[in-house]
């Protein structure tokens, strides 16, 4: 089974996702993945710099993230550019390390994606499992977090697509407002749960 693990931004999904790798689940980190396709001598970054030039690279030949942000934050010709490049590096990506970990034998497999809907990636996946938080919840964590204002945290979290709509879109959710231990509770129950119905198939 391969579980789609997301949530918005502050949620908790991280915390989720380390409580998963403790418990001997392998992860597939989207963000880990998008990090690792523009390593130095990946044909990723190769693209990129043909595209873009060598403007974008550091003196030791990693990718300039600053710079590569300037040149695209108000240019949607050129953003495009670059996830056409980028989004199908990550997603094959995604791919090999899921299908490695199957051919190994896991039974589950945690594919970590935080922008799962937005990014309409759903068919990766066999089981989407939501961290939610209550919109309070979220803006106190975030700004706590990220050392933002009310209104700079507002934008952040309204510029992805409602925690409404992504508990709508999920097979099960994790009500991550208490404490670590009961996430915990939510987590090994809803495991229990399909790794049972699992069992049935």
């Amino acid at each position: 089974m391969i579980i789609g693990l997301t949530g918005s931004i502050a949620s908790g999904k991280s915390t989720v996702s380390k409580m998963l790798a403790d418990l001997g689940y392998p992860i597939v980190d989207a963000d880990l993945v998008a990090r690792q396709v523009v390593e130095p001598g990946s044909d990723t970054l190769q693209q990129i710099v043909s595209v873009f030039g060598e403007e974008v690279l550091h003196e030791n030949g990693t990718l300039n993230r600053p710079k590569l942000g300037e040149l695209i934050f108000n240019d949607p010709a050129s953003r495009k550019r670059l996830n056409d490049v980028i989004h199908p590096a990550i997603r094959k990506e995604m791919i090999r390390q899921r299908d490695h970990y199957v051919q190994q034998g896991f039974d589950i497999v945690i594919m970590d994606i935080p922008l799962l809907f937005e990014s309409k990636l759903k068919h990766f996946v066999d089981k989407i499992l939501v961290v939610s938080v209550t919109e309070e919840n979220q803006l106190q964590r975030l700004m706590e977090r990220n050392g933002l204002s009310e209104k700079e945290a507002r934008a952040r979290i309204s510029s992805q697509l409602p925690m409404s709509l992504k508990e709508e879109g999920a097979d099960a959710v994790i009500y991550n407002n208490g404490t670590i231990e009961e996430t915990s509770h939510q987590l090994r129950h809803i495991l229990e749960q399909w790794h049972t119905d699992m069992g049935k198939l």
